[in-house]
């Protein structure tokens, strides 16, 4: 009798590790130890300062520590490439960002697919793009700069670089807009600003980091928002699609992703104290005062999202012609 229960006992315990993966972990519940985030990009930069406040916040939820790990190179693929090989049980987690949708178009062959060997978790944060220009630019609006170009007036506005999401924002306007706006790639969007603050290009398409504190500052004047809703970090400016221009919307983002194969279980366990994480206000507030907005959500909309993303810079990149600068 008591051997014929035992049997049973087993069995059921190999059936409820098998329906629920996270019961295979055993004598562990997850996370157990500290879990790390892949960061493909630099300390101080926008995705690495999102990644710094929902980890210590999810730090808190799980009562273990969480690392900040920095893999940056070759525009998030030294970091991509890292993370898939990652061992797909949750400790090892990916913080990607745009440059990850725009990648498989723009350089062709890559160590990794962002589909197939990631799952996804849940978007993170949201940089909004502003559309800013030069005080001397006779424009206030983006129909008042459509105008302009079409008048044959010079402009031209600077990028973080040949095939970067702020390149990216300025050609997909010249699609919507049928305007010929001049691209100018630096070395980063530090540099690309410098010479909008010069008045030695005329325009950017920013993301907010690196734009707001000029926009406060009235060294430069907004136009608009490249984003479908209004942003909150400056409700009073127009989008683009207000603007008259209905399939205009960029913006930058991070993302959550772990390794493909990361047991479900876990992936609904991450999500659901991801998105308590993101609701915060404390947490909100800190990403808005960083220049992003809190963006989470399910693991199937991130899904959705990320092919959108691959699919629109798809084309836009084969329209415009662009190569890896």
């Amino acid at each position: 009798m008591h051997s014929s229960t035992s049997r049973r006992s087993f069995i059921a315990g190999s059936l409820l590790a098998a329906v629920h993966p996270l019961a295979a972990f055993a004598s562990e519940s997850w996370p157990s130890r500290p879990v790390r985030f892949i960061v493909p990009f630099p300390p101080g930069g926008p995705v690495d300062t999102t990644a710094r406040v929902f980890s210590q916040k999810l730090s808190e939820i799980w009562k273990t520590p969480t690392v900040i790990d920095n893999r940056a190179g070759a525009g998030g693929v030294v970091g991509a490439t890292a993370a898939a090989k990652e061992a797909p049980d949750g400790y090892g987690l990916f913080v990607g960002a745009i440059h990850h949708s725009v990648n498989p178009a723009l350089m062709g062959k890559l160590p990794y697919d962002i589909e197939k060997d990631f799952a996804p978790i849940s978007f993170a944060a949201m940089f909004p793009v502003f559309i800013v220009a030069h005080p001397s630019v006779p424009a206030n609006t983006i129909q008042e700069l459509i105008a302009l170009a079409k008048k044959g007036t010079p402009l031209a506005y600077g990028s973080s670089g040949n095939g970067g999401g702020t390149h990216l924002a300025g050609e997909l306007f010249n699609m919507e807009a049928g305007t010929k706006l001049q691209h100018i790639p630096y070395k980063g969007s530090a540099p690309a600003m410098n010479d909008l603050l010069g008045g030695q290009v005329q325009l950017m398409f920013s993301d907010a980091p690196t734009a707001l504190q000029h926009i406060k500052s009235g060294r430069i004047k907004v136009l608009g928002v490249a984003s479908r809703q209004r942003s909150a970090m400056l409700p009073n400016v127009p989008t683009g699609v207000e603007s008259g221009l209905p399939g205009y919307e960029a913006y930058s983002w991070a993302a959550l992703f772990a390794p493909a194969k990361t047991p479900q279980a876990v992936l609904d366990k991450i999500n659901a104290d991801f998105n308590t994480a993101m609701k915060d206000p404390a947490v909100r507030q800190r990403l808005l005062d960083a220049g992003a907005e809190a963006d989470p959500g399910s693991q199937e909309q991130m899904r959705q999202r990320l092919r959108s993303e691959l699919d629109k810079w798809a084309k836009v990149i084969k329209t415009a012609g662009i190569t890896p600068g």
